[in-house]
């Protein structure tokens, strides 16, 4: 629909979500893509799966009463991804590939001939997204012809779909630079012209509105954020032909932006409530625009305390032009549907709301706001009940632990010297210099799946499935000695998950039964629901530690998954401050680290890699985190004696601006994703004095290709560039789960054979 900018007037709507799950309720998507990665299946049937997971998103929406449905929120792997192809930003060594749709999956997950683009954390999420790489010879040329297709398909289907793309701001701000090229943001010059023209297209194609995402708005790490803001909503909302536009920001305050958004021609600015405060929209001029509120939240999986929430829309009457209720951020983030959790207890059902939930509470929340409480008097009398009895339940105030709690002293998270540490541990486990060992998991085999579920039906016992497990952790000792490595892990084949295995073992937490929710491409993970209060009621990995040391003469790592990993890959109480709830999950994993020390383990493993993902998107708030969040790993790692070595392993994240807290978490041994990056996080380790040993990854193992030896030596030579070999571990970026037993095995060999070349 063309406009005349200057009499526009913006169709309304009441209730909307910026975005939606797209793997399927059943991860129909995850088992397309792999069938189609595996040539099982042709692209008409993955495509197929595709149409039908995006007509069942919007009837699910319109069916609930979202009067504004989102489209183009579907990806088969990354939205980031996808807009780089929207913008002609792949690059050269990806273009040379013919085919569109291989080509893309090549530069999300790499070939036999292409490296992938380096992948990292969505803001402070656990979604990972894949970094555009713009350089001096990317030329920007737009194509528009998936956001086209899913809104022809939504107009199909008789829904007045509303296209969202990932924004200029954003996007660039989110790319690397790379071949020397200048910061990507001074490109957006080139990068407007093509916004404007997908206006143009769209309105052609019959949008009424488009959503331009910018959660870059609400952080402070661009320079002049707020006049870029407003400078290039200036030139898209004087555009000829376009539809309305609605600037979406999430995951935090917009504050210094919202001002500028409103001396902009849009229609209307989304926000997120549940992050963000109230006092920023109030104030930021915003009385002629519309304001998507973002008063559910989209990020955890707590019921909406409705009357609060009518409370903050009511605050804001007045002050903006037109509110619409929406969720915080695309639901994306939080499973599908509580139908089909059969295990949860009515109570604890009471307190929570997945996507499905969070979408009817919008409308509710919407047509109370229009019609008065009484409107909805039901639903919230339900929800005021249900939330009401968190309050007393004992599962949430175990006196024990919090008696623990207030005992602790600074002497409780501290070790000895990390010099002296380092000089028993030497004398003790007698390793070669350049020492190789993997980060822990193993593939997760179909003959370990099946056993799984075997267990879970009942169709085999628990001793049963103990034996299933010894013989996969033989196996998997067999390899290694086999290979050649000299620090073993157990494989890992009893663990589902890094923290849905010790949420199952732990007070505290619910694991679900369906609640996936997508980590990246088709990775999909359940996150545990942590609700109480965490206690420890018995050991969780001595005895499959203690069999694979058994089995070998080597010495085999203890592995457990950090506090801080937990809290980030769970969804949290929201009842109490994060730092609590974090050094509770500290002391179990405190416990473990001990029992696991007098069963004989001198190497124990304790995986943070979610550090950098929690780490606040304003730099005024991060000592206070970075402040906890070391002192729950100290606290969990520092009852072992100096002769235990304590290892941590680290991946998929900018570290740049939690390289401080890495030195302080004071492991004896650091392994760190580094190949994508070609070792640039060697250069920050250095520049902050680090002197500690690390194991940065010396190949990508989010990669189906099985890297040569002497790509791997290449990579070690690198690192021996910035950190000496007496320091120096040889390791693959991250666990080895999601690759099969011929690529491991060939490339733990090649992997050897490089540090035995280098030594």
């Amino acid at each position: 629909m063309s406009v005349d900018t200057t009499t526009h007037t913006a169709q309304p709507f009441t209730a909307t979500v910026p975005g939606t799950a797209r793997i399927g309720a059943n991860r129909e998507l995850k088992r397309a893509v792999e069938a189609y990665w595996a040539g099982r299946s042709d692209r008409a049937a993955l495509e197929a799966v595709a149409v039908d997971l995006r007509a069942t998103s919007r009837r699910g929406l319109t069916g609930t009463g979202i009067d504004s449905v989102p489209v183009n929120t579907f990806s088969y792997y990354d939205q980031v991804l996808d807009t780089a192809v929207m913008l002609g930003a792949l690059p050269q060594r990806v273009e040379a590939i013919s085919d569109p749709l291989d080509r893309y999956f090549a530069a999300a997950r790499g070939s036999d001939d292409v490296t992938p683009l380096e992948m990292t954390k969505w803001f402070d999420t656990n979604y990972h997204y894949i970094v555009p790489e713009i350089g001096p010879d990317t030329a920007f040329t737009l194509d528009a012809t998936r956001v086209l297709t899913e809104l022809a398909e939504a107009t199909a289907d008789g829904v007045d779909g509303r296209p969202v793309v990932v924004g200029p701001i954003t996007f660039l701000a989110l790319s690397k630079a790379v071949d020397n090229a200048a910061a990507p943001l001074t490109r957006l010059d080139e990068v407007v012209p093509l916004y404007v023209d997908l206006l143009g297209r769209l309105a052609e194609a019959g949008a009424q509105w488009v959503q331009i995402d910018e959660p870059i708005l609400v952080t402070d790490t661009v320079e002049n954020l707020p006049a870029l803001a407003e400078s290039v909503y200036s030139t898209l909302s004087e555009a000829r032909s376009r539809p309305s536009i609605l600037v979406q920001t999430y995951f935090g305050d917009a504050r210094e932006s919202l001002g500028a958004l409103g001396r902009t021609g849009v229609e209307a600015v989304g926000v997120d409530l549940v992050a963000g405060g109230v006092e920023s929209v109030r104030s930021a001029g915003l009385g002629g625009k519309i304001v998507v509120a973002g008063v559910v939240d989209g990020r955890n999986v707590w019921r909406t305390d409705l009357d609060a929430a009518l409370g903050v829309l009511e605050s804001l009457r007045g002050s903006v032009g037109s509110l619409v209720v929406s969720t915080s951020c695309s639901t994306l983030h939080v499973p599908y549907t509580l139908a089909g959790e059969d295990g949860l207890d009515n109570t604890l059902r009471g307190w929570l709301a997945f996507a499905s939930e969070k979408h009817a509470e919008v409308v509710a929340l919407a047509r109370a706001f229009a019609n008065g409480r009484a409107d909805q008097a039901d639903v919230f009398d339900a929800a005021a009940t249900a939330l009401a009895s968190r309050a007393d339940d004992p599962r949430l105030h175990v006196d024990a632990v919090r008696a623990r709690l207030t005992a602790l002293t600074s002497a409780d998270w501290t070790r000895s010297d990390s010099a002296a540490r380092r000089t028993v541990q030497d004398a003790a486990l007698n390793l070669p210099t350049l020492a190789t060992t993997t980060i822990g998991s193993y593939p997760q085999t179909t003959d370990i799946r099946k056993a799984r579920q075997a267990l879970r039906t009942g169709t085999i016992d628990a001793a049963e499935y103990t034996h299933h497990m010894q013989a996969e952790i033989a196996d998997v000792i067999a390899l290694q000695e086999q290979v050649g490595l000299d620090v073993l892990v157990h494989g890992e084949p009893e663990r589902n998950d890094m923290v849905q295995y010790f949420a199952e073992q732990l007070d505290g937490f619910f694991a679900t039964v369906n609640g996936w929710v997508q980590s990246y491409g088709s990775r999909c993970v359940r996150p545990p629901i942590l609700f109480g209060d965490v206690v420890r009621p018995a050991p969780m990995t001595v005895d499959w530690f203690a069999y694979a040391q058994s089995l070998a003469s080597k010495p085999v790592k203890g592995m457990l998954t950090g506090p801080v990993t937990i809290l980030a890959w769970s969804f949290v109480r929201d009842d109490q401050p994060l730092a609590d709830t974090a050094k509770q999950v500290a002391l179990a994993i405190r416990d473990e680290t001990v029992d696991l020390e007098q069963s004989g383990a001198a190497i124990i493993q304790v995986d943070e890699p979610a550090l950098r993902e929690l780490l606040p998107l304003r730099a005024a708030d991060r000592a206070a985190y970075l402040d906890w969040a070391v002192t729950a790993f100290r606290l969990s790692t520092a009852g072992v004696g100096d002769a235990t070595q304590i290892h941590t392993h680290l991946c998929y994240s900018e570290f740049g601006e939690v390289i401080g807290a890495i030195a302080d978490l004071d492991a004896d041994v650091t392994s760190i994703e580094a190949a994508r990056s070609h070792m640039e996080v060697l250069a920050d380790l250095n520049g902050i004095g680090f002197a500690n040993q690390v194991g940065p990854g010396v190949y990508d193992i989010h990669s189906p290709r099985v890297p040569a030896a002497d790509e791997v030596t290449a990579s070690l030579r690198e690192a021996l560039a910035a950190v000496p070999a007496d320091r120096l571990w040889v390791n693959p970026d991250c666990g080895l789960k999601t690759r099969t037993t011929g690529e491991v095995t060939e490339a733990l060999t090649n992997m050897v054979a490089a540090a035995h070349a280098v030594r």
